[in-house]
């Protein structure tokens, strides 16, 4: 982030104002709490401001098993994405600010053309998934199915190139399996040069569907 960190002052340059992290990560690692504080003192000591793109948040929570404060309010985030989406929800994000946001800010939603209506529909699917901790049940689902997925493809010696902490597992595979198992279960091809896939589990996964999948590698 450092090597990022420059123009401040300068006419000629977009002056930076945020950093933005995604929460578990691209390649389905989670940031540990100190990491998370490391890089918002960074940022507050540059006047900016640290978001947490949490679509994934409940899994990072789930992996981590901790109070989601002591991963977001605790450490010295500004806002986060609160995701629904990729949790059990039809559709919805909440966005969170755990500091005073700048002036204005409840107006960029209308002007970005992103201001839903008929919030409650939303709301109530919240309600749901945060009622009895249900978003955190369902993540951890995800994530041990995600687990037990990786367990099963490094069975069948498939290599397993990052840590399964959230509900993804990335995996090199031969190019010629690929399709057939697309046609199975779809899933996107994340480094085409590399033969490296991405696989994803969610809350309604079950291992019977984890085995069917990796069966078809026989």
């Amino acid at each position: 982030i450092q090597s990022r960190l420059h123009g401040f002052g300068n006419q000629h340059h977009v002056q930076p104002a945020i950093i933005s992290i995604s929460q578990c990560s691209e390649m389905g690692t989670v940031y540990s709490p100190a990491e998370i504080k490391a890089i918002a003192d960074l940022a507050h000591s540059r006047g900016m401001f640290l978001h947490v793109d949490g679509a994934r948040i409940a899994n990072a929570v789930a992996y981590l098993d901790i109070e989601p404060a002591a991963l977001l309010c605790d450490t010295g985030v500004d806002v986060l994405s609160f995701g629904g989406t990729k949790n059990g929800m039809l559709f919805g994000e909440a966005v969170i600010f755990f500091t005073s946001p700048r002036k204005g800010v409840q107006y960029l939603r209308k002007q970005l053309m992103q201001l839903h209506s008929k919030g409650r529909f939303i709301a109530a699917q919240f309600s749901a998934v945060l009622d009895e901790n249900l978003w955190i049940r369902a993540a951890a689902r995800a994530n041990s199915m995600a687990r037990l997925l990786a367990e099963k493809a490094d069975e069948k010696g498939i290599q397993i190139t990052q840590p399964v902490q959230g509900n993804e597992v990335f995996a090199i595979i031969p190019k010629d399996r690929i399709e057939k198992l697309q046609n199975k279960s779809f899933f996107y091809v994340w480094d085409e040069n590399k033969s490296e896939v991405r696989w994803v589990c969610s809350f309604d996964t079950d291992e019977s569907d984890v085995l069917d999948f990796i069966n078809n590698f026989v």
